[in-house]
């Protein structure tokens, strides 16, 4: 059974950088991709980046390109976001999720089956 455990989220002050975790169990390969969302009350959810467990391909959002960092432990089965440079705007929850296939150069929620619980990031001003 897929797991999907996200950490690391807390309170900053923007300019501040935070990291998150992603922490993946139940898969039995490594061709697989891992997604990170973030939701806003009354906002759709924003697929923000992503990476290929594999091949470690990556996307961004414009939104946090130039901020954001998404890597892999594929020992550990973890995948990182690195936030730097924090706005309030970046305030939402942010959730791990999990598809199969590659890495790709765009996300798509609908193609996510694996969701973890979410983790609150606020960025105070």
């Amino acid at each position: 059974q897929v797991q999907l455990v996200e950490s690391g989220g807390g309170l900053v002050q923007a300019g501040d950088s935070l990291r998150l975790s992603c922490a993946a169990s139940g898969f039995t390969h490594d061709y697989y991709a891992i997604g990170w969302f973030r939701q806003t009350p009354g906002k759709e959810r924003e697929g923000v980046a992503c990476i290929g467990m594999r091949d470690g391909s990556t996307y961004y959002a414009d939104s946090v390109k130039g901020r954001f960092t998404i890597s892999r432990d594929s020992a550990k089965n973890t995948v990182y976001l690195q936030m730097s440079s924090l706005k309030p705007e970046d305030t939402a929850v942010y959730y791990c999720a999990a598809r199969w296939g590659p890495g790709s150069s765009y996300i798509a929620e609908s193609t996510y089956r694996h969701w973890g619980q979410g983790t609150q990031v606020t960025v105070s001003s």
